[in-house]
């Protein structure tokens, strides 16, 4: 199975936005920041997704992103189908040409347990991980965690 960096990381900050919806529109800094996703990846990412329909953008101060639709109608599938992956198993790709341009003893196996997966991820949704027990502790704690490098933060004073 190949699920790269990049599905990961999609879905990572989807979910983010799903648990942040409240806040009105959520800048990829503050993903990133509590993500621990670089920025410049995280804006290739949202290009993607906005392409897809998946967010939307609002400019400007208190601009950012916020889930375009409500999350209970957005599966992890459609999250990684939207920044190019696939969630593949075969060595082919599915083009059944694994062995000398031939289907290869396993292809069907594979091609089942791709499919499989695949479905998994479309019962999936954004709103279900939301409602995770594990899911919201580690959000408690991110938050925990950004506030307190807030509050750190040294204050610039101006004369």
């Amino acid at each position: 199975m190949r699920l790269t960096t990049k599905g990961r990381y999609a879905v990572t900050a989807m979910l983010d936005l799903a648990l942040h919806y409240k806040d009105g529109p959520i800048t990829l800094a503050d993903i990133s920041q509590r993500q621990g996703i670089s920025l410049s990846y995280l804006e290739q990412l949202f290009s993607k997704l906005r392409k897809q329909g998946l967010v939307d953008s609002t400019r400007g101060p208190g601009g950012g992103y916020r889930l375009s639709r409500n999350a209970e109608r957005i599966a992890v599938a459609d999250v990684i189908t939207a920044v190019d992956e696939n969630v593949e198993t075969t060595r082919c790709g599915g083009l059944s040409n694994c062995q000398d341009d031939q289907q290869c003893l396993t292809h069907e196996l594979w091609t089942e347990l791709s499919s499989q997966i695949h479905e998994f991820l479309m019962g999936i949704s954004l709103a279900a991980l939301v409602d995770r027990q594990g899911v919201q502790e580690v959000a408690a704690r991110q938050e925990r965690t950004q506030a307190q490098m807030h509050y750190q933060s040294p204050k610039v004073e101006t004369a």
